[in-house]
């Protein structure tokens, strides 16, 4: 078997695709008034990071983003650190989401699981007024009854496919490639 790598986003491709969710974001939430965005760590993150900077340079108003670590809050944990969950939420207290407009921004969307515990995480530091999910790559194949409101690029895949963001902060370049395994004849 081989495996065939295909570029599916490059650089400009994700620069693209944040200017045009930074628009969409603005326009549903008529600004950003009452807004915070919140990155899943790690690459989730670095996007929340750009996409506040694109928002200040498309609206002149800075937009408060933060970082989460959802680990202590998933599923396929053997046991929740209850220590690991207090941290997290002192960071996420420290931002104020309660009654806030909560964009919560992860890499790649494939089952839901990251997105139901980032969720539980929010949940335990407040009552956010809602909830809304952007993502750079959606695969498909949910688990959960969870959709994005703002995608930078739908790209349907076979559970054996798999995709990767790289981004500058962590990998020293952008582009989110997908990875084909082949049967070799």
């Amino acid at each position: 078997m081989s495996t065939e790598v295909h570029v599916i986003m490059d650089e400009t491709a994700i620069r693209r695709a944040l200017t045009r969710i930074a628009h969409e974001i603005l326009e549903r939430n008529k600004g950003i008034d009452n807004c915070v965005l919140i990155g899943i760590k790690t690459r989730g993150e670095f996007l929340a990071e750009r996409l506040a900077a694109k928002i200040l340079e498309i609206e002149g108003t800075p937009v408060v983003w933060g970082a989460l670590d959802v680990t202590p809050y998933r599923d396929d944990q053997n046991e929740t650190d209850p220590k690991a969950a207090m941290d997290v939420n002192k960071e996420l207290k420290a931002l104020n989401i309660k009654d806030k407009k909560v964009i919560l921004f992860d890499d790649v969307l494939y089952t839901g699981r990251t997105i139901r515990a980032a969720m539980d995480a929010l949940m335990d530091c407040g009552r956010p007024q809602m909830i809304q999910l952007a993502v750079l790559a959606d695969r498909g194949h949910r688990e959960l009854p969870i959709r994005p409101d703002y995608i930078g690029k739908n790209v349907p895949t076979s559970r054996q496919e798999q995709i990767e963001v790289a981004l500058i902060e962590t990998d020293g370049k952008d582009e989110v490639v997908i990875f084909q395994n082949r049967e070799e004849k």
